[in-house]
């Protein structure tokens, strides 16, 4: 394989800019086909990014002799079916975060890959950022000596601007997302806390719906206990009111602490009671490193930067704190 000709499944908002144009500016990386259910949005879809090609039905995108590696964009929910399906037809495999709704699904899409002869990654692309290659750094220095805490706040008032908005909006639909937003913007902050803290030892939480606006959690908590006695710490907060919005991770050391938002381009780092900031550019295409990554393992170049087995810690997280308390 000299070449990746890609083709998207669910070429919706998520591809517009954050991911779409990045596969076709990775060297050795095309689009070679799109397919979105909607045939007039499909279509259109390729004709203002300049693809040639493009379907409304998942399977004749997969069977495209022309594709020899899926990149999965929809909502979770059919991400098990469409995996399984890339990948005995011969695929490499891109899937979007969360990787499934359910540990269950991850786990057959281990199975399925472990029988192929083919690849899979997962697009927790926050590991590719230099502000987190930055953040791991500092921890594996001991920057701020040896880590005492982890503390985590995520709280957001109701129909924050923040979340994307799609017509359906299937994020706050479990048969769907797997659960409300905790289920969206948890997989970037745990996957992260496992690329900085290695795979947890112990963890524990659970979810509330306290507005009853929707039938899915509204609040979340959980605790992790990693390796080295490492604690974190993280409530999550969707029902918020305006004036307590934040989005703010503190790694608290011996010497030090960290401070930095997971949807953010800063670290704050104070040592000695002297705080630096150190200010990070997002790439316009915010996948584009974590692309050319997955590009370069599936043509052999490289290894995996996020692997399903990397992707089961989350969701197992996820799946345990997302449990609903009546």
């Amino acid at each position: 394989m000299k070449k990746i000709n890609w083709g998207i499944l669910g070429c919706g908002n998520v591809t517009e800019l954050k991911s779409g144009p990045a596969f076709n500016k990775v060297p050795q990386s095309k689009i070679e086909a799109v397919m979105r259910r909607n045939a007039s949005k499909a279509a259109d879809y390729a004709k203002r990014h300049q693809i040639e090609k493009w379907y409304q039905n998942a399977s004749d995108l997969i069977n495209d002799t022309n594709v020899n590696a899926i990149y999965i964009a929809t909502p979770p929910a059919p991400h098990k079916d469409y995996a399984i399906q890339s990948l005995e037809a011969g695929k490499n495999v891109y899937i979007e975060k969360p990787v499934t709704i359910n540990v269950k699904d991850c786990e057959a899409i281990i199975e399925a890959k472990n029988k192929s002869s083919n690849k899979v990654t997962v697009a927790h692309y926050r590991r590719a950022l230099p502000l987190f290659l930055k953040l791991k750094e500092l921890i594996d220095q001991k920057t701020i000596g040896e880590i005492r805490l982890i503390d985590l706040k995520l709280f957001q008032k109701p129909d924050s601007d923040k979340i994307a908005k799609t017509e359906e909006n299937w994020r706050v639909n479990p048969e769907i997302s797997g659960g409300g937003l905790f289920f969206d913007l948890a997989p970037h902050q745990l996957d992260i806390l496992i690329f900085l803290f290695g795979e947890p030892i112990h963890y524990s939480g659970f979810s509330l719906n306290q507005s009853k606006k929707e039938v899915v959690a509204d609040f979340t908590s959980g605790q992790i206990l990693f390796k080295n006695n490492i604690p974190f710490q993280g409530v999550w907060n969707f029902n918020s009111h305006p004036n307590n919005e934040i989005e703010r991770c503190d790694i608290i050391g011996e010497k030090g602490k960290i401070s930095f938002a997971i949807f953010g381009n800063r670290i704050a780092l104070t040592v000695d009671n002297k705080t630096i900031q150190l200010d990070f550019e997002k790439p316009q295409h915010i996948q584009q490193n974590m692309i050319e990554k997955t590009v370069n393992y599936f043509l052999g170049n490289g290894n995996n930067p996020c692997s399903l087995e990397d992707a089961l810690l989350s969701l197992k997280i996820m799946e345990e704190f997302g449990k609903l308390h009546d």
